[in-house]
């Protein structure tokens, strides 16, 4: 189970990141700095294997959540620096949360409960169906409208199984 942390804010610098000395890895790595309008400053290290909710792809500019593992080892500078494994780019249409969904389709943090519908996509995040329940797992849930109780509640629009 992934302790999934976030950060957001604009997007304020993309540049390549270079992973060992042989350069096999040249290109596929991005190193992304990230503002959050108050002086926190994160920079992500997005990976081939980082997961792009839409496959959206981001600019300069944009507002995205980047998701990290809260357990992983970091280095102890500043700005921090986290391993992306999942970034957002915000849009007015949507909401997306990433976390651990217990039993009952309740966020780790107790913040969301999910209920499904038979029109709720439910997909790996190779884009393949998922057959099997949802829940106790980790999962992106992209959804719209959710209610103003505690947890709040929504019909997810679509949600990407984590294995």
């Amino acid at each position: 189970m992934v302790n999934f942390r976030f950060f957001q804010g604009t997007l304020t610098s993309i540049q390549d990141f270079f992973v060992g000395g042989n350069g096999e890895g040249a290109g596929c790595y991005k190193f992304m700095s990230v503002e959050d309008g108050m002086g926190g400053i994160v920079n992500f290290v997005v990976s081939p294997t980082t997961y792009f909710v839409n496959q959206a792809i981001v600019r300069i500019g944009d507002q995205v959540t980047g998701y990290y593992d809260g357990d992983a080892p970091v280095p102890l500078i500043y700005p921090p620096q986290y391993q992306a494994l999942v970034m957002v780019k915000q849009s007015p249409y949507q909401n997306v949360k990433v976390d651990f969904f217990d039993s009952q389709l309740v966020s780790r943090d107790g913040q969301l409960k999910l209920n499904l519908s038979p029109y709720t996509e439910i997909v790996l995040t190779n884009a393949q169906p998922f057959t099997n329940n949802p829940a106790n797992r980790n999962l992106i849930v992209i959804y719209g409208p959710a209610t103003k109780s505690i947890p709040a509640q929504t019909v997810p629009f679509k949600i990407i199984v984590w294995c």
